[in-house]
This record gives C-alpha cells, structure tokens and sequence, in this order.
C-alpha cells in the first residue's frame, strides 16, 4: 500500500471524487490519506440537486448518459454500492431502472403551431450532407479554432437535425469546429436514434442523487476527509530538476486564512476552472442575478498558474465572452400533476420516457423534459418535478415582452404555457426556479490545442489537472465521462499505476454504424 503518500484534491466535483475512488481502488492509497478541498457547503460540483418540495427544488442541469459510451464512468460506478441496496452496484441499480423506463420521444420537436414536427427526416439537402462530411473527415490541426458555422452554410442551422442536435448536446453555431466534430464521431450511433433518443439512459433520479451521494458516501467509509466551506486561493511551487512541484497551498476557511503543506511525493489534484462558476438562482418574483468570474473567483487559481507555467493552458480561450458561452435553465416543482397530464396527453410520452421536447420557433430556444418521478430522494408522492433550459435568454420571448435572462419564474412559465397552448391554470401550484450560468458552455468555445493542459502535462512533478478543460484526445467535453476519464488518467499516471484506462470505444469505426448514420443522412 502507499501508506505514507498524501493526495490533496482541490475541488469536490465528480472529477475530484473519482480520483480519490480510483487512488483507493488501484491505487492502494489509504483513504485517511485523502483530502478533498471544497469551496462550496456541498461536494458535487456541477452535479447538484437540491431543495424541499415547499421551497422548490432546483438543479443547474441534467446530464445524458449512455451505456455504449462512458467507459471509465461506468467502470467506476461498478464498484460503488447503491444506497438503496447495497447487494447492487450503482451501474446496476442504473441498468435495471432503465430496463423499466425506456426512452422513446414521441414530440422531440415542436413547431410555433403547436404540432410535432415529423423528425425521421434529418431534413439535409445535398449541399448540407457534403459540408457535413467535410467537416466531419477533417482532422483537428486543420479545423483549429474554427467554429461550426465557419463549415457549415446558416441553411445547415435550420435543419431538423440541427434543431436536435444542438439542444441534445448545447451547441451554438459559434461553438468549436472540433467539439463538433468529436461529437459526430463520439456519439455517432445517437446520429440515427436522435429524433427518439432512444440511446438516452438516466439515473433513477437526478445525478446529484443518484452518482454523487453514494460515491461520497463509499468514501467517506473509506475514510477519505471532506474539508468544505474552503477556497484555496493560491498554490506555491518551485522547480525541480525542471519539473514544476507544488510546496503547498493557502485556503480561506471559515474566514480564517489555512496554510498547507505539500510534503515530497504527495500529490496534488486540481479541477481547474468551472462550467457552473458564477452561477446564480432567481425565483418565482426575481431574475437570476448576473453575476460573472470576479464574483465567485472560480477561475483565478487556474489563470495564475496558467501565467506561471506555460503548459498549463490558456483559461482566456474560455471564460472571456459570456454571451456565447451563457445559457438559463429552469426547475418547477409542482403541488399536482396538472402540467404532466397536459404534457403526457399532448406528447404521448409518459414522463421518464420522452427526453427532451424543444419548441423549435422558440425566439428562446427553449426546451423541456419530464423525468421519471420522483427526481428527487426526498421528494414526495404527489409533488411532480421537471427541468428546462433554453439555448438564447439574451432574445425577446414570444409570449414575454423580454429576455428570459432579466425574466421571472412566473414569466418563464408563462413563456412556456405560450408554447404549449396551455392554460396558466396547469401551472397555478407551480414554483419555478430560474438559473443563470455563464460559463456553461465555455468548454465549447473555440481553441487551439495548446489552450488545454494534459491531465498530467509534461513539466508536472506532482500536480495534475482535472476537469472539462484538459486534453483527451477524442473524448468529448460536457459529459460525466470527461470528468471521470481524466480523473483516471491522471491517477494512474501519477501512481503509476498498470492496469489499463479503459479505452474509448470506437463505434465510428464499425462499418454497421457507419452505414447507419449514412442511410439515417440521405433520409
């Protein structure tokens, strides 16, 4: 075992706890050796899931799963008991659960009439599919710092797949070239299901719940120590025989300044910058404030060590324009089930089985999904919950006179009911909480393949980086799986670990799947 070694993992999101699970599990390293470091009175990170059925509950998003993809993830949660049953394993209390309820969208989009547009046609024209496969076949030096739209024509943004597409994944014409295109190749057996999201798993309730409690709770039977309501605030360094090794760090704890040293040979795990930084709620009477990194600070550690070390990246590429890397999402808690039964009768869709409904005329690009009830561990019979988000709150509503990003919970559902035609009576009992986030999708923002660091990069001792902002070659960013696979990488590489990471599976490459995504394009 590596009994005198000391890891120090600063940041308590899915990245964090997964690479202390995995010094545990491969690694040998005793878990009161472990010390997690978390800013917030919570860990999870981005994976929150919070609220009581009279407060409201709220929850900043909702991740896409699959069981043909997140190798290392599921890899992880194979050895993490259920809570509900400790004889099962998350991943097969995650297997059996959507044995039960499968995804099949009947009303994946819907039109300003109110009809659900017909979604077995990509909706492609010739010229579409060729810019696609360009893109596509081309290799990432090439596409740099391109964005979508610098490849494809504005009628490719018009088409049903983009409308699918895009909400299923967030993207933004302005986004990178190369995300795109991993994503293309990454979830290329979703390209012929996306209009049914029938690839789609879901936890049996939100991920907060259902991913973060029960790996916090293995750990902290491990004996892993939970520092929260700490921010670390600087780390000290010097250069050893040319390799850059952490000394120590200072944090703010309590209010009271902590310093911490880093003896030789113990490690140091960093979750560099935040996709949820800044993050602000509203409610049923407030907008959310508008808040951005001098605010919450989330993203000044990663830019002074960036300033220090070359290659540790460049955060610019990142956190420096809000409007194309903000978006809003929004949770209802409901007293009734007026609003699923209207949503059930209309879509076709029990809840829990239908995905994403996206009003496609929406001027807010708005969309909506009805998980399996309850969403939430504590949340009671009768009391129904669902989540929305939409892609352009800077635009005027249809049915509001304002953005949805200076808009209430009231006016976002009555946006909503808008849409849908609904009487506002299918919402009287409910409570909406809206969420302004304006880096959410800053991991999209177009860069250069030196803007991110290795999970370990090259002129690191003993400090490695995880987070959505590193380098793995042909993974995609905004996933579970990200977080996890570099939080793997990272470990075994720093404990050298010799058991394989799990090796990203290669669907693209499979001539059934290629032709699948073929016929599924020239529909």
């Amino acid at each position: 075992m590596n009994n005198n070694l000391r890891a120090y993992l600063l940041g308590g999101g899915i990245g964090s706890l997964s690479a202390a699970a995995f010094m545990i599990r491969d690694g040998n390293v005793p878990g009161e050796n472990i010390r997690i470091y978390e800013a917030a009175p919570l860990l999870g990170g981005s994976l929150d899931g919070a609220g009581t059925p009279d407060q409201g509950y709220s929850l900043r998003g909702g991740r896409m799963l699959t069981f043909d993809n997140y190798e290392c993830t599921w890899d992880l949660f194979k050895s993490i008991p259920s809570l509900a049953d400790e004889n099962k394993s998350v991943f097969d209390e995650t297997v059996d659960f959507n044995e039960l309820h499968k995804s099949h969208s009947q009303a994946r989009l819907v039109d300003k009439r109110r009809a659900k547009v017909p979604v077995t046609s990509m909706g492609f024209s010739m010229h579409d599919r060729a810019q696609l496969l360009k893109l596509s076949l081309a290799d990432e030096e090439t596409l740099g710092a391109d964005t979508i739209s610098d490849w494809l024509d504005p009628s490719f943004f018009e088409t049903e797949f983009w409308y699918m597409w895009a909400t299923t994944f967030a993207f933004q014409p302005w986004h990178s070239a190369v995300e795109f295109k991993r994503y293309l190749h990454r979830f290329m057996l979703e390209f012929s299901r996306i209009e049914t999201l029938a690839g789609v798993r879901r936890t049996v309730y939100n991920q907060y719940d259902s991913l973060v409690r029960p790996l916090q709770e293995w750990l902290q039977q491990q004996g892993v120590r939970f520092i929260l309501d700490c921010k670390v605030t600087d780390i000290g360094h010097a250069s050893v025989d040319g390799k850059f090794v952490v000394t120590g760090f200072d944090c703010i704890r309590s209010g009271n300044s902590e310093h911490v040293d880093v003896a030789a040979g113990d490690l140091v795990f960093f979750q560099n910058g935040s996709m949820t930084d800044a993050s602000s709620l509203g409610s049923m009477t407030s907008a959310p404030e508008k808040l951005d990194k001098t605010d919450s600070h989330g993203w000044t550690l990663w830019e002074k060590l960036a300033a220090a070390q070359p290659g540790f990246g460049n955060p610019a590429a990142f956190n420096s324009s809000i409007s194309e890397s903000y978006w809003e999402s929004f949770t209802v808690t409901q007293q009734d089930s007026a609003f699923f039964d209207k949503m059930q009768q209309f879509s076709g869709n029990e809840a829990g089985t239908g995905g994403l409904v996206t009003f496609k005329d929406s001027n807010w690009f708005m969309s909506i999904v009805l998980a399996h009830q309850p969403h939430f561990a504590n949340q009671p019979a009768g009391v129904k919950v669902f989540w929305g988000y939409a892609l352009s709150p800077d635009r005027i509503g249809n049915f509001v006179a304002k953005p949805m990003s200076d808009c209430t919970g009231e006016e976002i559902l009555r946006e909503l009911c808008g849409h849908l035609r609904f009487d506002l009576d299918a919402v009287e009992t409910a409570n909406c909480i809206p969420c302004r986030m304006p880096y959410i999708t800053s991991m999209f923002m177009p860069r250069l393949h030196s803007d991110r660091p290795l999970p370990v990069p090259k002129e690191s001792k003993n400090l490695a980086f995880i987070s959505q902002f590193v380098e793995i070659a042909d993974d995609v960013v905004f996933t579970v799986e990200y977080s996890v696979r570099a939080a793997q990488m990272a470990v075994y590489e720093l404990l050298d670990i010799k058991r394989e990471v799990p090796p990203i599976k290669q669907h693209d490459h499979a001539l059934s799947t290629q032709f699948e995504a073929l016929f599924k394009a020239l529909k």
